[in-house]
């Protein structure tokens, strides 16, 4: 009796699911649409299925392929996830285990730098890479993050670090284990859920970023994938295929949808235990 009360609600839950799915399933199959069928349609299912837009679209308009700029998004992503990780950890060690003056306040100062808008450092930002000559490197993309830019980050792991009983540390310490021993060999497993989170949270958001490879990169080579699809969609004229356009899209998601599935479950585990624990 009580799996038929759940019906209605698994019944919503699939219909919710479906609307949320369609925009994707909608754009894997516009992928194979002309262009008076893209516009024709809001139906998912295209007429016909020719493979060879896919080739097409991995070409790109440019003289290097969709791989050359994969390559250019992952020496971006990789070292940014790990300086991320590495620093928030720290920080967030340190507030959470260890007092010293002012803790309150740079804490709440660096809860406040997440209320800024980013838009409001671009100038600063640019003149400073520009003046050490580091502009068109990337650099400018990845170096920041070894200094716990983002606040959100050292917060959820503040949190779940408050979870951790601290009698761990001291059973290691009375074992001769060090401060960054505990760390290392203590706290990270205990914590590994909200590193998996903020490692997936800092890859989508550089694999979706624009604004600041747009800023910082000028050579067309050395462009993320961000950059490209943007590229791609400018050199369009009133005959041009946006099918093609639509294909490169689907490529390009291939790696975050693949991340997030892999990492779905320590991803969910680490955003809500770290909303609970304080």
């Amino acid at each position: 009796m009580k799996a038929f009360r759940k019906i209605p609600a698994y019944l919503l839950l699939t219909l919710l699911g479906a609307v949320m799915l369609y925009p994707l399933l909608w754009l894997v199959g516009a992928s194979f649409k002309s262009n008076e069928e893209i516009y024709s349609s809001a139906w998912f299912m295209p007429e016909s299925f020719d493979l060879s837009v896919y080739r097409n679209a991995w070409r790109t308009v440019t003289p290097y392929t969709m791989g050359h700029y994969f390559l250019n998004t992952f020496l971006i992503i990789i070292p940014k996830t790990v300086f991320a990780v590495v620093s928030s950890v720290l920080v967030a060690y340190g507030f959470a285990r260890f007092d010293f003056p002012m803790k309150r306040f740079w804490f709440a100062l660096l809860m406040g730098s997440m209320f800024m808008p980013a838009i409001v450092t671009v100038m600063p930002v640019y003149m400073f890479w520009g003046w050490l000559g580091l502009l068109d490197t990337y650099i400018p993309l990845t170096l920041p993050s070894l200094f716990a830019c983002e606040g959100a980050f050292v917060f959820m792991i503040v949190q779940f670090l408050r979870g951790v009983p601290k009698e761990f540390d001291e059973a290691a310490r009375i074992d001769g284990c060090s401060t960054l021993g505990i760390l290392v060999h203590i706290l990270v497993p205990c914590i590994r859920p909200v590193i998996v989170s903020v490692s997936v949270f800092t890859f989508l958001w550089t694999m979706n970023d624009f604004l600041q490879p747009l800023i910082m990169i000028s050579s067309v080579e050395k462009y993320p994938l961000s950059l490209i699809l943007r590229l791609s969609a400018d050199s369009t004229g009133d005959g041009y295929e946006q099918r093609k356009i639509l294909a490169m899209s689907v490529i390009g998601l291939i790696p975050s949808v693949a991340v997030f599935a892999i990492a779905q479950k320590k991803f969910v585990s680490g955003i809500t235990t770290g909303g609970l624990t304080g």
